[in-house]
């Protein structure tokens, strides 16, 4: 581990929430949400010499993708993800030497995952308390460096370490340093438009009113006022029905498409049950363009037996990216063999993971494995430090295009106090406008501008101070 990765100890770890309420409501698979808590994070680190540091992180909780247990309530699924943060704060803020960053992570990643398996957490839910503590540490160590995330990644401020605690053997050779220091953060990303399955595809389709809020409600507005050029569709499982209405869909974007992803959800069986959609994919006419322009399909296997199907003979067909079957470090080399070779990049499955499938992708370039890749993925990222955190990551791996959906199933920062939305607005003007009535994310021509996420902190610019803690529903 780098000598100059600066070892610390974890003080104090504070939660507290906001409720998220969505203008439209977001399908996916079988789960519909109207809203749902975010959760924003704060670590203190203090140094050998008594300094202290804090920093903050922020995600959504979104019910019914970390554990789909129909018997789980949404209530439940909240609860889980909170007792994933409490059980990572006991962890973290324990008696022990201090640590470099990647060495709090690596130190009780394998604990972790057996005390939410003893809890009967899975290791998605699990993965989701250290996923957001690692990031507000990192801020911290950021700010005190004064170097951005890119800066700091680039300069293995972290201590990345691989072999630390055997999390990724298979990285045992490779080198990690060089691979930091190679990457080049990019300054602008293309957002990628996700397209529900409850969502509008005209605006003649609006059987009740829209939300009078100014905003796009349909695809069409949706690419009229942002200019999209890249889509992620999302699939029902009904091969009928997802046929007309990808053939819909595909009138509004064929003309300007340039990436279209299509997201399984984990609602085929099996092999055979995916295999027959592809099969009536490739064989529609009205699909043509579509098809040609679809990158990958995301996760089509239920999670319970993605990772015991081989699927390389449909692969050959359309690469395919493992996401809620990557729950553990070691899951996308599992899934290699069976066919897949793209990962999601999620913060909310932790940054070090992202770090390290991308690692995982760069050694299987060097080998002449050229068609593993990194997909950035989102999860209803909000406007502010979440979204900002979440960009800051795709950014600096490289990626060319990151699914975004949270600015339009909800209206930008309208739920928080003014001065806290205009304090983003100032910090981050490149990132945001301020219109019809509320700050909220700026896509021109399908772009975000992603300048002002390169200062000092992980995306955030300044010690938690543009957000306003005292407006929380709790604080816990």
């Amino acid at each position: 581990m780098p000598n100059a990765a600066p070892r610390f100890h974890i003080e104090e770890i504070r939660f507290a929430e906001r409720d998220v309420v969505l203008r439209l409501p977001f399908r996916f698979g079988a789960a519909t949400v109207t809203s749902c808590p975010q959760v924003y994070v704060r670590a203190r680190i203090r140094f050998a010499d008594g300094r202290t540091r804090e920093g903050c992180a922020a995600e959504m909780m979104i019910p019914k993708w970390f554990d789909k247990n129909p018997a789980l309530s949404n209530e439940d699924n909240f609860a889980q993800l909170r007792q994933a943060l409490s059980t990572t704060r006991d962890a973290y803020t324990a008696p022990a030497p201090a640590n470099t960053a990647w060495g709090h992570f690596a130190s009780h990643y394998v604990d972790g995952l057996d005390a939410g398996q003893r809890a009967g957490r899975n290791p998605l839910v699990s993965s989701y308390g250290p996923a957001l503590i690692d990031r507000a540490v990192l801020d911290a160590l950021c700010l005190d460096a004064g170097l951005g995330f890119g800066a700091a990644m680039s300069s293995d401020l972290c201590g990345v370490d691989p072999n630390h605690h055997g999390l990724a053997p298979d990285l045992a050779g490779f080198d990690m340093g060089a691979f930091l220091r190679a990457q080049r953060p990019r300054h602008r990303i293309a957002a990628r438009h996700t397209v529900g399955l409850a969502d509008a595809i005209r605006d003649a389709d609006w059987t009740a009113p829209a939300p009078h809020d100014g905003l796009p409600s349909s695809l069409e507005a949706v690419v009229a006022r942002y200019g999209h050029r890249h889509f992620k569709l999302k699939l029902s499982g009904d091969d009928a029905g997802d046929l007309a209405r990808l053939a819909r869909i595909a009138e509004v974007i064929d003309p300007v498409a340039e990436c279209v992803t299509l997201d399984g959800n984990e609602q085929y069986a099996d092999a055979a049950a995916f295999a027959h959609f592809l099969d009536a994919l490739f064989a529609e006419p009205a699909l043509r363009t579509l098809v040609a322009k679809t990158a990958f399909i995301e996760q089509p296997i239920q999670r319970a037996t993605a990772l015991a199907l081989d699927m390389r003979h449909i692969a050959s067909r359309m690469p395919m990216l493992v996401d809620e079957s990557d729950s553990t470090l070691d899951s996308f080399g599992a899934a290699q063999a069976l066919g897949y070779t793209g990962v999601s990049s999620k913060s909310c499955k932790g940054f070090y993971k992202s770090v390290i499938n991308a690692a995982r992708c760069a050694q299987g370039h060097a080998r002449g494995g050229s068609a593993l890749f990194l997909s950035g993925e989102d999860l209803t990222m909000q406007a502010g430090i979440g979204v900002q955190q979440d960009l800051a990551l795709v950014a600096w791996l490289g990626l060319a295009h990151v699914e975004r959906n949270g600015h339009h199933y909800v209206n930008g920062m309208a739920a928080l106090p003014a001065e806290e939305q205009s304090a983003f607005l100032a910090r981050h003007a490149p990132l945001y406008e301020h219109s019809d009535g509320a700050t909220r994310l700026r896509i021109v021509r399908g772009e975000l501008d992603l300048s002002s996420l390169h200062a000092p902190g992980f995306a955030t610019g300044v010690e938690g101070s543009d957000i306003q803690w005292d407006a929380m529903r709790t604080n816990w």
